[in-house]
């Protein structure tokens, strides 16, 4: 099996060849920054999702009792994706949400100022020109090397550049030598200037100002404004969690790497509420369990890590804040963001009673003085918040690039080894002919299968092509298990049962194959 580094084109390929992702408004061209999901990859996002859901609320993580000695009990919320205007007013993001952004004048294109690097020749700093690139982006920062050897004529060798950061340079000195990522001439980048990332749109019919409303760019918020709501109509206690998914929407200027960064995007966030004395241990409890959990379903190796951030890189609302991150093909060496942990401590409900008016306190009849009685007298207290937020879209890249597998010894050397639990085929039936009784019986076999596992994903079933053909499909799309009916099952009703993975095959009772899936699905 091969060891060198995972092709993103090679995987990009893939998804597209056996439906997991399309670009969106294909036929027109695209739309940059926008994707959609193919069947094998709306299942896949649909079973990461559930499998978010049942782990953070259903069951939050996996029943384990937490920090207080008792069982985790989060409840479930769903949020609109406009909200009230002065919710992103309270929560700073019409005010704060911004990046810095510079336009090309010569290709009318728009970077993020802080994605962007600079190469030039060492002995070129003071009055030779940069050469500017995308980070994380090898097409353009191959175009800047050759542009830059170019320019000085000569082969550019180890120690002959250097790549600085683009924020670090004297703009007004600087800028007009720079050359764009995908300029030919210096000097047509713009200076930075701030550019929310809001999506906007208008309410009603008349369309003005005061009918102005956003797409909201995260989902947390709507649980904070409806915090007192949940605590009010139902018989949760702190601590507590409110978990969501949905859609959010961030105009982002440089969208890039496939699905990683979008302008439409879906979240899997729980806010969990509790006692400001008791927050750190709950940090530590989730930071740690979401580590866990990625690992669970298919993230586990060293392609997996949990970054603590450093005090200058946190929130000023920020206690304390950890990544999962996942080092995919467009990042390596380096980690991209699958996931942040973050103690909010109380800014979100503070912001929010101070701008809406409404008491967002809590009252906690457990603590406070012990009354002459054996009760409690109570405590008033805005309640801290630890926020475990998920990208459903990076997390189902992140599954789909640890999967992919190419393996030359193979007669089809590439296919995807998805963890059972997500994968968007649970199993394939195969008559081996289409003839002789075998379709019939593929057929009984596919509908009890599809009785009992289709709530997790397909259950496919095709007689055409070589049966090697039929397996290497299967393979690409991450189908686990193949079951064919051959001229031996007529004989003796058992099955060839052939594992994805190593390629192997094993005979197996016609009448044991619901309960064997079963076991190796967890199901």
């Amino acid at each position: 099996m091969t060891t060198t580094p995972k092709s993103m084109d090679a995987i990009m390929a893939l998804c597209k060849r056996r439906g997991f992702v399309y670009q969106a408004s294909e036929i027109y061209g695209g739309i940059n920054g926008f994707w959609d999901y193919g069947p094998l990859g709306a299942q896949l996002k649909k079973n990461l999702r559930d499998a978010w859901w049942q782990d953070m609320i259903m069951n939050p993580a996996w029943g384990r009792k937490g920090p207080n000695g008792e069982r985790v009990r989060c409840v479930p919320l769903e949020t609109c994706i406009i909200q009230h205007p002065k919710v992103w007013a309270a929560s700073g993001h019409v005010g704060g949400f911004n990046d810095p952004m510079v336009d090309c004048r010569e290709t009318k294109m728009r970077y993020r100022a802080d994605h962007l690097r600079l190469v030039h020749a060492t002995n070129e700093r003071k009055s030779g020109r940069f050469f500017a690139f995308i980070e994380n982006d090898p097409d353009t920062l191959e175009s800047a090397l050759k542009k830059l050897g170019k320019y000085v004529r000569r082969d550019m060798g180890q120690g002959d550049t250097e790549i600085l950061e683009f924020s670090a340079l004297d703009m007004e000195e600087e800028l007009p030598r720079v050359v764009g990522p995908h300029a030919k001439e210096a000097g047509t980048l713009t200076p930075p200037r701030q550019f929310n990332l809001m999506f906007h749109s208008y309410t009603g019919a008349t369309a003005g100002e005061d009918d102005k409303v956003y797409l909201r760019p995260e989902t947390a918020q709507g649980i904070f404004v409806q915090f007192k709501n949940v605590v009010d109509t139902t018989r949760v206690k702190i601590p507590f969690g409110i978990g969501n998914t949905g859609r959010s929407f961030r105009n982002e200027v440089t969208p890039r790497n496939f699905t990683f960064r979008s302008r439409e995007f879906e979240q899997a966030e729980l806010e969990f509420f509790c006692h400001p004395d008791e927050s750190q241990d709950w940090y530590r409890f989730w930071r740690d369990f979401r580590m866990e959990w990625w690992k669970s379903i298919g993230l586990a190796g060293e392609n997996l890590i949990l970054r603590e951030h450093d005090k200058d890189e946190l929130s000023h609302y920020s206690v304390g804040t950890s990544d999962v991150e996942y080092r995919f093909p467009f990042t390596a060496p380096g980690f991209g963001e699958l996931e942040g942990i973050a103690h909010r401590g109380c800014f979100d409900l503070t912001q929010h009673q101070q701008h809406s008016n409404a008491k967002l306190d809590y009252f906690d009849t457990t603590r406070g003085e012990t009354l002459p009685n054996g009760g409690k007298k109570g405590e008033r207290y805005i309640p801290h918040c630890i926020e475990p937020a998920a990208g459903l879209d990076r997390g189902a890249l992140a599954l789909l690039c640890e999967a992919y597998t190419r393996d030359d010894s193979r007669p089809s050397p590439e296919f995807l080894k998805l963890n059972p639990r997500v994968a968007p085929i649970k199993a394939a039936v195969f008559p081996l002919v289409d003839k002789d009784g075998m379709p019939e019986i593929a057929e009984r076999l596919t509908d009890e299968l599809f009785a009992r596992f289709g709530r997790g994903g397909f259950i496919e079933s095709d007689a055409k092509q070589s049966i090697g053909k039929r397996y290497a499909r299967m393979d690409e799309a991450g189908c686990p298990f193949c079951f064919t009916i051959d001229g031996e099952t007529l004989k003796d009703q058992s099955v060839t049962c052939r594992d994805r993975d190593s390629g192997t095959q094993q005979r197996i009772a016609l009448d044991q194959v619901k309960v064997f899936l079963g076991e190796k699905l967890g199901m």
